[in-house]
């Protein structure tokens, strides 16, 4: 086999792989998480911490802690560490409640009653034997059978 053909065998099962459809579902997921993961900071940032900046009288984002002296002196921002951890915490409490929304709606409309299956064996009544339901005679004891 040369390298020609091995490539086209390559490019081809990459090209399978890609166009599965859980791949292609990861792909939108990863963009709108992307997306969502805005919508969660800026909630974070302009709504939740202003609000909890009133009755603890402090903003994360303005809580550091200078290591050392003068200006090359590392700085830890642990205040963004906890908006961080806060907008995680929001992200994932609103995958929760949106997951949970559609796991109640995907039950109440799977709900409907089904139907069970129609049998597809009957009992020989001379010998006992399973049989298919259509059988006019019975393959173990060669009864012929009556027709409903």
């Amino acid at each position: 086999m040369g390298k020609k053909e091995k490539g086209k065998g390559f490019m081809a099962e990459f090209k399978k792989f890609i166009m599965r459809g859980n791949v292609m579902d990861m792909a939108v997921g990863v963009i709108v998480g992307g997306a969502f993961t805005s919508i969660a900071t800026s909630l974070n940032q302009d709504i939740l911490a202003p609000i909890l900046g009133i009755f603890g009288g402090t903003d994360f984002s303005n809580l550091f802690v200078k290591l050392g002296e003068g200006e090359a002196a590392p700085v830890l921002y642990y205040g963004n560490f906890i908006t961080a951890v806060i907008n995680f915490l929001i992200t994932a409490f609103v995958i929760f409640l949106l997951l949970k929304a559609i796991n109640g709606l995907s039950s109440k409309f799977s709900r409907e009653e089904e139907k069970p299956a129609a049998p597809t064996t009957k009992k020989c009544p001379f010998c006992k034997s399973e049989i298919a339901i259509d059988a006019t005679r019975c393959p173990h004891c060669t009864s012929q059978l009556e027709e409903a």
